[in-house]
């Protein structure tokens, strides 16, 4: 492992050196790379340094209690010691953590989608519930976000909804958002003053680039039609809208937020490409299913990532067994403490896998 870190470090530094090269800086290509590849290996270069550091300290502890002290200064050296060998053991943790695989895709900008499932119009207010609390994580990351496409229902709620949210590392924090989600709680449409339970279903999808995943003309059908806007109601009368149809997958993408059609036909390809890049994805790693339901299952009740219960101000996610009673901070995008403790749990598997 320390082998690899020094080769690291050297790395950085040469970076470094490029970094300040007039021909390099007045290269906005090369300048953008290094600048990243740089970016990328400061936490485990600190992390490293850190580490030497602590071993320096600990080293020149164990020296002084080889000359005389009185017995203050020795018991003074000895709990350094100690505070610095527990250093030295969660600093060896931290480099293992960061010496994992980084995923190649924890930098790009995302496609999230929405779906009403389980529920009717009560899934569908959640659905849009849901597409609040992305919008306003967003923001507090101060990332921008855009719709895509849009079905509404009569009482402001959602059939389904895609936004695209553009911004430096969204999906490493949002990737672990697939899945069902359940919402437990008194609908608005519900006079009796019963708790029901329903579900929206999220997908999380890395913009992919041209380049990763081709799409021949051939295998495309495009299909125009006016924008529609809440309840059905027509937005403009000139057909902007675009749906994009492929053929060997039957994948259809639909987009009607800009007003050209042209926008939308090129916004439509983006969220197209994404799809089939997941579709390739999970075939590559053979997973039961290949298509989007692989990734957010069917929307049943019993399918759920996470539960969101009113009654009780609770969020709980299932899949690493965390609760917090923030439901409304959580609803209003204060995602952070959930997505920390994915991560974690994500990274305590990568690292027990690798050590297995």
């Amino acid at each position: 492992m320390f082998d690899r870190l020094e080769a690291i470090e050297q790395r950085y530094i040469q970076l470094g050196e490029w970094l300040c090269d007039p021909a390099v800086v007045s290269d906005p290509e090369k300048l953008r790379k290094y600048s990243k590849e740089q970016s990328d290996l400061a936490d485990t270069v600190a992390a490293y340094r850190q580490y030497r550091q602590a071993e320096a300290d600990l080293a020149a502890a164990k020296q002084m209690l080889q000359e005389k002290l009185d017995e203050d200064m020795r018991e003074f050296v000895k709990a350094e010691m100690e505070e610095l060998t527990a250093q030295l053991h969660n600093l060896e943790h931290e480099l293992q953590v960061l010496l994992l695989p980084k995923d190649p895709n924890d930098d790009k900008n995302v496609f999230l989608e929405i779906r009403a499932a389980a529920g009717g119009e009560e899934a569908a207010l959640f659905a849009a519930e849901l597409l609040r609390m992305y919008t306003r994580f967003a923001e507090r990351n101060r990332w921008k976000t855009e719709i895509i496409d849009a079905n509404y229902t009569d009482i402001d709620g959602f059939r389904q909804v895609t936004m695209s949210i553009m911004g430096h590392g969204a999906y490493s924090k949002l990737k672990y958002e697939s899945g069902t989600h359940r919402v437990q709680r008194v609908p608005v449409t519900e006079s009796g003053g019963r708790i029901h339970t329903s579900t929206a279903t999220v997908a999380v999808l890395p913009e992919v680039e041209d380049i990763e995943v081709e799409i021949l003309d051939k295998d495309i059908r495009i299909d125009t039609f006016c924008a529609t806007g809440p309840g059905g109601q027509s937005v403009n009368t000139t057909q902007s809208a675009v749906r994009i149809t492929h053929l060997p997958t039957g994948i259809v993408v639909s987009c009607q937020d800009e007003k050209s059609q042209l926008k939308n036909r090129d916004k439509a390809m983006k969220v197209l490409r994404a799809r089939l890049y997941e579709k390739y994805e999970m075939e590559q790693k053979q997973a039961l299913d290949a298509n989007r339901k692989s990734q957010v299952g069917t929307g049943d009740r019993s399918e759920r990532i996470r539960t969101y219960n009113f009654p009780q101000s609770r969020v709980t996610d299932h899949r690493i067994g965390f609760t917090t009673h923030r439901l409304n901070e959580v609803l209003d995008g204060d995602l952070d403490e959930i997505i920390h403790h994915l991560n974690v749990a994500a990274r305590a598997e990568l690292l027990a896998a690798a050590e297995g």
